[in-house]
C-alpha cells in the first residue's frame, strides 16, 4: 500500500545510497501508516503522514539530478520505437 508506493518513489529518486537512514525511516513510517487501523483516531494517521511528508520532502531535495537525454538521444529513442514496431508488424504479418 503506502509503503510500496514510498519504496517505489525512493527507488526512482535514487536516494537510498545518498541517505540510507532517512530512506529507512521513510519506509518505516509508511509501514506504520499502513498498520494504523481505519477505526483509529485520524489524528494518529495525520501525525505519521505529516512526518512522512517532511522526510520525503527532504529526500526529494537530496535526490541526485537525473539528466534527461539531449535531442540526439530523443531521436535515437524514437528511431528504436519505430524499429521495434516494424519488427512487431513483420512477425505478425
Amino acid at each position: 500500500m503506502i509503503a510500496d508506493e514510498i519504496q517505489d518513489e525512493l527507488d526512482k529518486l535514487g536516494v537510498t545510497s545518498v541517505s540510507p537512514g532517512l530512506a529507512a525511516v521513510a519506509v518505516k513510517l509508511a509501514d506504520a501508516l499502513d498498520a494504523i487501523e481505519s477505526s483509529d483516531a485520524p489524528t494518529s494517521q495525520a501525525v505519521v503522514a505529516d512526518k512522512l511528508t517532511t522526510i520525503m520532502t527532504r529526500l526529494r531535495a537530496l535526490a541526485p539530478v537525473q539528466s534527461k537525454g539531449d535531442a540526439v538521444d530523443d531521436v535515437a529513442e524514437q528511431r528504436e520505437k519505430r524499429r521495434a514496431e516494424a519488427r512487431k508488424q513483420q512477425q505478425s504479418g
